[in-house]
């Protein structure tokens, strides 16, 4: 029986990019929260409740004593305008933007508890296709950069996150992309937010969830 590989990305790294998110988006005027996120159809606060949304979802598909065997787990989706983000759950407005990062880091932390215990071997359903826990984490880590860098943009707030952490996402999301000046700048050209002299924006982009080489698939969705 081959051996696993250890976790690339895991719910510490999680945890690390919410807490960054929530320091740097901490103390903005609760007066801009309704301009648009940078690059984005949202506003700032619908762009913070779909990165809420992201987090609690991803956490939810390893929730189950089973592998998933359904594309997703059964809530119902809702927007509170048209064109807003479609998510299952949203801030409570009377408790403004620190509220809302309360139920980020909420989020965060349940997705963070639920990878590090799942079977790290286990298969849950995503749209770009089936995924372990390490590649649900990674995800997190992306969800909670990119969408943190269009907020702070909006918002005109600095976000500098730990190179570390877009690292280890590009290693285990974007083996297609080579990373070139910095992981950061790197992973926003690879998620379609910024463009070079050398790498035109990208206008449709994706990540890649499937098991490394080396990981035993345990079953379920898309095994």
């Amino acid at each position: 029986m081959p051996q696993r590989t250890q976790m690339l990305v895991s719910g510490k790294h999680v945890r690390q990019a919410v807490a960054c998110c929530v320091g740097a988006l901490t103390g903005a005027p609760a007066t801009g929260w309704q301009v648009r996120a940078a690059g984005l159809e949202w506003t700032c606060w619908e762009t913070l409740e779909h990165l809420a949304d992201d987090l609690l979802t991803y956490a939810l598909r390893f929730g189950l004593a089973q592998p998933m065997d359904a594309p997703r787990v059964p809530l119902r989706i809702t927007s509170d305008r048209p064109g807003g983000p479609a998510n299952v759950i949203f801030g409570d407005e009377q408790a403004g933007p620190e509220g809302l990062l309360t139920v980020v880091a909420a989020c965060g932390g349940l997705l963070a508890t639920v990878i590090d215990a799942a079977d790290p071997a286990a298969l849950a359903p995503h749209v770009f296709g089936a995924s372990d826990p390490e590649g649900f984490a990674a995800m997190g880590v992306v969800e909670t950069l990119v969408h943190t860098h269009d907020i702070a943009q909006g918002l005109r707030r600095d976000w500098d996150p730990p190179q570390d952490l877009s690292e280890l996402a590009l290693a285990r999301l974007f083996p297609d992309v080579p990373v070139v000046d910095d992981p950061w700048s790197t992973l926003l050209w690879a998620t379609g937010r910024l463009e070079t002299p050398r790498r035109p924006r990208r206008t449709s982009w994706r990540w890649y969830g499937a098991p490394r080489a080396g990981s035993e698939p345990a079953g379920g969705f898309g095994a």
